[in-house]
């Protein structure tokens, strides 16, 4: 199990036998739920910034990726009149003596407005254009080179070394099969392991890497010492499979925690012929990626990610600005999502398709199924029936009841001997949208099969 920070903060891989999900320096499970907010450090004022922080803690978000040297607007001054560096000069960072002065004291108030909400902030020191332009070929041709990545690793580092609630990402959107572009993502996070703890100890900085989609680290990046977790893109089609993704970095050796760092945003238009993603595509990946067994799920919305609002024009056509879409009925469910995994003792979970008695032949009408310590969890996309093999769940008499992923309510179906097969049936009719997480507990034991959903919004 990977150690995440909250307080007590250590970031090495502990013993055990699941090291495939994550958990506090005190053992405490940790379900990653983010939300992708690329823009954040660079367009939205303190104000703002409070704002989106305190939806995001409410709806059960646990942590917020962001980038450093942004994507857009990059040659424009941030919402306090900052520049980050010099012209194309990472290892020349703009620093003005006193508080409030300079971009790297704005970083600085994301990571403490993040905290105050009790969230992790999955920082990017830069967008990958910065070093590849290209999404996929990995061929050098930005500002970054092997000597000033460690700089500007060593610098960022140590710039923030003393905040507990930082994730390492690099990568921006950028797959990296070159030698030349591994070589500089490798100086950077040497810089910013030395910048951290004086030294190249990568047990006490946790890192990923976010690659471009359809992507994974399992494809190039395995075996690095610097990674911690396996992060992919499975991209922003309305049925991106990511649940195949998810399984084959699962399997990777040496074992890693898995994270679906970008798919599905609603409202984002996409494919050919394009089709504009929606809320039931978002919420799908999710529970794809998390029963295919990830250590969790990042959401994003096509409004968010981009801050889109009426003082910066949208990319690819946004509907609505990003307040606005804070309130889309997905960004609720990634809280019911977290609040049903942690109903259970879910350090002890892991996929087991053999739950599954009958034949799949359709990749986007995928079910799935995790098992852990006294339960089982179903997930079918369409509301199909599902015939699961009792006798294989491991104790005497089950208690099921069925959980809806667009409402975070749950309704019980009864109690009976763990024998044979067993057919269940979801509400509704069959259909795309219509999906439905079987729960499957040992009725010896006692485990809400209520109440997942949270309670209403504060104001």
């Amino acid at each position: 199990m990977l150690r995440v920070a909250q307080g007590d903060w250590v970031r090495t891989v502990a013993s055990g036998d699941n090291q495939r999900l994550l958990v506090t320096a005190s053992g405490k499970p940790f379900f990653w739920v983010a939300d992708t907010a690329w823009q954040l450090i660079h367009d939205l004022d303190e104000a703002e910034m409070r704002r989106y922080f305190a939806d995001r803690r409410e709806k059960g978000f646990t942590v917020i990726q962001t980038v450093v040297l942004v994507e857009l607007r990059s040659d424009k001054p941030n919402a306090f009149g900052h520049f980050p560096i010099e012209p194309r000069r990472p290892d020349r960072p703009i620093v003005e003596p006193g508080p409030n002065n300079d971009y790297w004291d704005d970083v600085e108030r994301v990571l403490r407005l993040a905290e105050e909400n009790n969230l992790y902030v999955a920082l990017l020191p830069t967008w990958g254009k910065w070093v590849i332009s290209n999404w996929q070929d990995g061929i050098v041709d930005g500002f970054f080179t092997t000597e000033n990545a460690e700089i500007y690793g060593r610098f960022i580092g140590n710039r923030f070394r003393d905040h507990n609630n930082i994730i390492w990402v690099l990568g921006g959107d950028k797959a990296s099969p070159t030698d030349e572009a591994k070589a500089i993502w490798r100086a950077m996070a040497r810089g910013i392991a030395i910048g951290v703890t004086g030294e190249e100890d990568y047990s006490k900085v946790l890192m990923t890497y976010h690659t471009s989609g359809p992507g994974s680290t399992a494809w190039f990046l395995n075996k690095e010492p610097w990674l911690d977790i396996h992060g992919l893109q499975s991209g922003h089609g309305r049925w991106a499979l990511n649940w195949m993704m998810v399984e084959y970095a699962y399997t990777m050796r040496p074992t890693l925690p898995v994270i679906d760092l970008e798919t599905s945003y609603p409202g984002f238009r996409h494919g050919r012929p394009p089709t504009v993603a929606t809320d039931d595509d978002a919420r799908r990946a999710a529970y794809w990626a998390v029963f295919a067994g990830a250590a969790g799920h990042t959401y994003g919305h096509h409004s968010i990610w981009q801050m889109h609002s009426p003082k910066y024009p949208g990319v690819a056509g946004p509907k609505e600005y990003w307040y606005e879409a804070l309130d889309a009925p997905s960004a609720f469910q990634m809280g019911y999502l977290r609040r049903l995994i942690e109903s259970r003792p879910f350090l002890t979970q892991r996929p087991d398709l053999s739950l599954l008695a009958f034949e799949q032949t359709k990749p986007w009408e995928m079910c799935l199924a995790l098992r852990g310590d006294g339960y089982a969890l179903v997930y079918t996309p369409t509301g199909r029936t599902l015939e699961i093999a009792l006798d294989k769940l491991g104790f005497a008499n089950v208690k099921a009841a069925w959980f809806d992923p667009r409402t975070g309510n749950t309704s019980e179906i009864g109690q009976f001997p763990a024998r044979g097969r067993r057919s269940f049936d979801p509400p509704g009719e069959p259909g795309e949208g219509n999906d439905w997480v079987l729960i499957l507990d040992d009725a010896a034991r006692t485990f809400p099969i209520s109440d997942l959903k949270p309670g209403p919004k504060k104001p």
